[in-house]
């Protein structure tokens, strides 16, 4: 091809770029934009700050984690609330009611970024569960590739270990009391799992913990030796 019609091209997606707005923040996409995000809002997905606690993953004071859990270590890739607009906040609702395109995105986006040292010493990785009929009407299950994109990078098994009870309904619908309260048989061990050794307990965000408590929990007693905790995001 010649340099001229390369020229041309290249100035007619220039032009392109600058008339396409970003669905995040409505300014014009630009270079780098991918799924209909801009460069500017992609860079929203912001580390943790490096002074968070090893366990609950937030910023605390000098005293012990004051957070209900039940691992040693938990942390998260990103904050939920990073970038202008906060782009978790605006990645995974969007992703769960369709988003195919920011769903693809998020997930290279996983694969290349920094895990946490210690999940090196997991024997095996799962991933907090959804209901069924949940996962039915969406045709995919976010936790579930997460961990199972997670595993790969690992080089460990991904086992789908936990239950979701179908009456449970959707923590992201309630209010954070409410979530607090969610009972400990919403989530159970799969019917014939078994959880030995380390586990690595996946999720797409944690908020108040109370899912992930219940589903470490389930996998404790279910014979689980030690249960560690890797989230995407984390509301700070």
């Amino acid at each position: 091809m010649r340099p001229a019609s390369l020229s041309f091209r290249s100035r007619l997606a220039a032009v392109r770029d600058s008339l396409l707005l970003c669905r995040g923040c409505l300014g014009p996409v630009g270079a780098g934009a991918e799924a209909g995000l801009c460069a500017r809002c992609w860079a929203g997905l912001r580390p943790l700050p490096e002074e968070r606690c090893g366990r609950c993953a937030l910023v605390h004071g000098d005293g012990g984690c004051p957070e209900a859990v039940a691992w040693e270590l938990g942390d998260a890739l990103w904050d939920y609330h990073g970038g202008r607009p906060p782009l978790g906040a605006l990645l995974l609702p969007g992703i769960k009611q369709g988003e195919t395109g920011w769903r693809a995105a998020l997930l290279r986006r996983l694969a290349q970024a920094p895990l946490p040292a210690w999940a090196e010493e997991v024997d095996r990785v799962t991933a907090a569960p959804s209901a069924l009929p949940r996962r039915l009407l969406r045709g995919f299950d976010l936790g579930a590739e997460v961990g199972g994109r997670v595993a790969d990078r690992l080089g460990r098994p991904f086992e789908p270990l936990l239950a979701k009870a179908w009456f449970s309904g959707r923590q992201a619908s309630r209010s954070e009391s409410a979530r607090r309260r969610l009972p400990r048989k919403a989530i159970t061990l799969r019917p014939g799992a078994a959880a030995e050794g380390t586990v690595l307990l996946v999720d797409d965000v944690w908020t108040t913990g109370t899912t992930l408590l219940r589903c470490a929990q389930a996998l404790l007693e279910g014979g689980a030796a030690e249960v560690r905790v890797l989230t995407l995001f984390r509301a700070m």
